[in-house]
């Protein structure tokens, strides 16, 4: 991939689509310090990180919880730093009390009901992505009472069984000041296939 390509790539984040308690689940948001927003956990990929266990790394560092990592739930796609920045998310079950600190970023973390959490979130783009898959999200968490909640990542980062792969159907993109969706998923097709032509000419 060419450094031009490079420049165009999308960024790449995971977070967590975090519950606790199981006869009435809560959802976890955040506060971010520095921007005094609050938000869903999430952060950015290390570079070759599978996009499930960045998530559960995230979501630990900005919650304080260890979590087991459960059903896709989907992506969202927006404008950050001149880039697409593409967020996949993963229904996520956290257990007993935090585990480490927060990290330096996060002033603090909420459990809320769903439609509490959604008038917290500070972004729309959050809010819009959470109206969505919250009840999709909390309906899983039926199966948590049920015990028949399939795991796909615990400690470790091992994974017990597969997720279905994110693809670019799964994406919403949502940017309401700067790119209409359309757009978003336009340029990420581009980027797609540039990079996919790129690793052709490198394996030809």
């Amino acid at each position: 991939m060419t450094d031009s390509a490079k420049g165009r790539a999308p960024i790449l984040a995971a977070g967590g689509i975090v519950l606790r308690g199981k006869a009435r689940p809560r959802i976890a948001i955040v506060r971010m310090r520095r921007e005094k927003a609050w938000v869903l956990p999430k952060g950015k990929l290390l570079p070759r990180e599978r996009a499930d266990v960045g998530a559960k790394r995230e979501v630990l560092e900005e919650t304080g919880y260890d979590v087991s990592v459960h059903d896709f739930l989907g992506s969202m796609s927006y404008m950050a730093e001149g880039r697409i920045k593409i967020v996949q998310f993963w229904l996520m079950r956290a257990e007993g009390a935090p585990v480490r600190e927060l990290m330096g970023d996060v002033k603090a973390v909420k459990f809320l009901p769903l439609k509490k959490a959604i008038e917290t979130l500070t972004r729309p783009h959050e809010k819009v992505f959470l109206t969505h898959v919250g009840p999709i999200a909390l309906n899983h968490a039926k199966k948590f009472v049920r015990g028949k909640s399939r795991t796909i990542v615990r400690n470790g980062g091992k994974r017990r069984r597969s997720a279905p792969a994110p693809t670019v159907e799964h994406v919403i993109a949502l940017d309401f000041e700067k790119t209409r969706p359309n757009a978003v998923v336009k340029a990420l097709g581009n980027w797609i296939g540039r990079a996919a032509q790129s690793a052709a000419r490198r394996a030809g």
